[in-house]
């Protein structure tokens, strides 16, 4: 470490440990580093000024400079800066933020247990459904079902349900009693000739096939996010969740709504679960239920699910699950004047107001050589880079056609994100306008352009 250089760049190389990085191709190329925020709006520290087409993580939805935010989090700093809810405590921003969650939720729900970060809920809920079973006599009953491409998080727990290769790959995971069934994507994998309504009842009989396989009496629940996020911004094809249900229902296999991502207006309603008529029995939120300014998450439960735990907490002298951190009361208060936000400026009205700059404006594009697919709801969206229109062909993945393009677009000023199978993908805050949304699938435009100019010109592709 004695070669370590005095600028940011060099310190970060040396002692930073950055996620979802490879870290020897860091260590040539360095970070970005963000030093101010504005609306929509990030500059780094040479001076540029990006439009943040991910609102960060999808999760910055009121943008980088929410005062009201930043004086919640002042206010409840002075007042109490930490207090727990181990032991009979609690706080007033608990109670209020568990209180509007319950209310405010797609399905009756009964109550809000706190952690910090979507994957600390999803590995919560793992939790919950074993010790709801164990309470109800159904030893056997602990198998957990989510879908290849599916994200759900980076514990352990959580890790296992996402369906994504690179998150089990020398991890050892996923562990016992998690599985995954299809993914469906109805661009990729419906068959010739093969409706999409069909489609969505081939995934639904093979979701049915694999509870029979595994035992009915063994198969817990059944956890899926309203649009698949960072697996590729994948809708359900028409009727699939319908039909879904209908499979989880007759099996008596709880639903886990992941709406992490999809909840507090992303696609167009509060929930991604009223988008696309879900009933879950638990739901997790995380990201924008904060704008992302401190962190927090929460999974809402049914009635049955709380009582189910309550009775046996009774039985047994405790709920023995909690974090120092749950239902922070900085946290917490900045998470109500979030709600408080979106309600007030009506962020849900104006989602679907200027919606249609993104997912019209993309939509533009779906005959360029280089687009096999364009796909979104409201204010989040992909585009599927492809090798070859009519075959549907991906390109190698180790020409990493994806991260080229994002890279291109960062150089015009645009902040997306590269996913596997060379989407990309647009989830920008919420508040941003409909002339921001404009210059956004501009600055797409121009990257996606000098992609295929840099693949015709390398020989790589001749589309």
């Amino acid at each position: 470490m004695s070669n370590v250089g005095n600028s940011p760049e060099s310190r970060d190389i040396a002692y930073v440990m950055h996620p979802y990085t490879n870290q020897e191709k860091h260590k040539e190329i360095g970070p970005m580093i963000a030093e101010k925020g504005e609306g929509v709006w990030i500059t780094d520290t040479n001076g540029n000024k990006y439009i943040e087409g991910m609102a960060g993580l999808w999760s910055t939805s009121l943008g980088f400079n929410e005062q009201r935010l930043v004086d919640a989090a002042t206010k409840q700093m002075q007042e109490l800066p930490y207090y727990h809810l181990f032991a009979h405590k609690t706080t007033n921003p608990a109670i209020e933020l568990a209180e509007r969650l319950v209310k405010m939720a797609p399905v009756p729900m009964a109550q809000a247990f706190f952690c910090n970060s979507g994957s600390e809920a999803t590995d919560t809920v793992v939790k919950m459904v074993w010790y709801y079973n164990n309470a109800k006599g159904r030893k056997d009953k602990k198998k957990i079902i989510a879908r290849t491409k599916g994200y759900h998080g980076v514990t352990v727990a959580a890790a296992s349900m996402t369906g994504l290769p690179y998150n089990h790959l020398d991890f050892d995971l996923p562990i016992a009693n998690i599985m995954h069934t299809d993914c469906p994507h109805y661009y990729r994998f419906g068959e010739e000739g093969e409706s999409e309504e069909d489609f969505a009842t081939r995934m639904a009989d093979s979701l049915e096939k694999k509870i029979l396989d595994e035992g009915p009496e063994t198969v817990a629940a059944f956890i899926a996010e309203p649009v698949m996020g960072a697996g590729g911004v994948i809708l359900p094809p028409k009727t699939y969740f319908e039909k879904v249900q209908a499979v989880l229902k007759k099996y008596d296999v709880l639903f886990i709504a992941d709406e992490v991502i999809c909840g507090f207006a992303r696609t167009g309603n509060i929930f991604g679960s009223e988008t696309f008529d879900l009933k879950p029995d638990m739901m997790t939120v995380a990201k924008a239920l904060s704008s992302s300014y401190l962190p927090i998450s929460a999974v809402i439960v049914n009635e049955d699910v709380a009582s189910t735990i309550s009775t046996n907490s009774g039985k047994i002298g405790t709920f023995g699950h909690g974090y120092t951190y749950s239902g922070h009361p900085v946290s917490a208060a900045v998470a109500v004047e979030t709600l408080k936000i979106y309600e007030e400026r009506d962020i849900l009205g104006h989602v679907r107001s200027v919606a249609h700059h993104l997912q019209d404006g993309l939509r533009k594009f779906a005959d360029h050589p280089l687009v096999g697919e364009v796909r979104g709801t409201g204010l989040i969206a992909a585009v599927e880079l492809v090798a070859n229109k009519e075959t549907k062909e991906n390109f190698d993945p180790k020409m990493a056609v994806g991260p080229h393009l994002v890279g291109r677009a960062q150089e015009h000023g645009a902040i997306l994100r590269a996913m596997g199978g060379d989407g990309v993908a647009f989830s920008p805050p919420l508040i941003i306008t409909g002339e921001e949304l404009d210059m956004l699938v501009e600055r797409f435009g121009k990257a996606l352009d000098d992609t295929a100019n840099w693949l015709r010109e390398t020989g790589q592709w001749n589309g």
